[in-house]
């Protein structure tokens, strides 16, 4: 069993070297690491080669952002299994073996797609929240409730329905999850084994209206319904935020007057 992960990268060069070092101790011959690079204009490029040998294929050139790359990446890779990071993402230590010993576990002919647990982090690098839970139809038809970062998808997958979307700029990874609708074979591993840092253009207005027509071209709800359920689920998390972020001031005055 391989597993081909797909780094998309673009001028990325104050987070590629974390990415690529969390992937370095772990690096076996089942895994297969592939960059597509957008035809970055800083120093990421020769990180990629500083990197080179755990990079079993990497190339530069303009592209469509980041769904065209992993696109690119996904015709080349030759894993049974292909994983997702952005440039800024890290394995935690023991992911891969972690991966590696589920995917023994399964039967690869009856699974699609494999989500697990990531850690959340602020801009510091301190632990917000572990996201990341069981993909269910119920939910999912209705937003992305499953954590994107590091999740597997089988070969096989492609093969059935195709690439991503590239019409989307945000929420193309939604998308594809959504075309086999309540007939996805989703499995979950019960494991953190990945990071991903706040923020970012998945929270932006774009975002929202491009998961609003993804869930009106493939769910049945309501356009009002779905817009009010994407509502909540964004005012709960930037609830959930405010709090965290106002707990952290106090810690850090608390320790100021210590």
């Amino acid at each position: 069993m391989k597993i081909s992960i797909i780094i998309a990268t673009y001028n990325a060069q104050k987070r590629l070297g974390r990415c690529l070092d969390s992937i370095l101790s772990q690096k076996t011959d089942d895994v297969e690491l592939i960059i597509i690079d957008g035809g970055s204009k800083d120093q990421t490029c020769s990180i990629i080669e500083d990197y080179k040998s755990i990079v079993d294929y990497s190339i530069s050139e303009k592209d469509d952002g980041i769904y065209h790359a992993w696109n690119k990446g996904v015709k080349i890779a030759k894993g049974d299994w292909i994983m997702f990071l952005g440039a800024d993402d890290c394995l935690t230590p023991g992911a891969i073996r972690k991966i590696m010993q589920y995917l023994s576990s399964i039967n690869y002919y009856e699974c699609d797609y494999v989500s697990a647990k990531i850690n959340y982090l602020d801009e510091q690098g301190q632990l917000i929240k572990i996201i990341g839970k069981a993909w269910c139809w119920m939910e999912f038809h209705n937003k992305m409730t499953v954590a994107h970062v590091g999740s597997l998808h089988s070969r096989m997958f492609f093969n059935e329905i195709g690439l991503f979307d590239t019409s989307y700029k945000i929420c193309a990874d939604y998308e594809l999850l959504m075309r086999k609708k309540e007939n996805l074979r989703a499995c979950f591993m019960n494991e953190v084994i990945a990071s991903m840092e706040f923020g970012g253009v998945s929270l932006s207005t774009a975002a929202i209206y491009e998961t609003l027509k993804i869930c009106n071209t493939y769910s049945n709800n309501n356009l009002i319904v779905k817009l009010y359920l994407l509502i909540r689920k964004l005012s709960e998390f930037y609830f959930f935020l405010f709090r965290y972020r106002i707990s952290r001031i106090f810690s850090i005055k608390q320790r100021e007057l210590e």
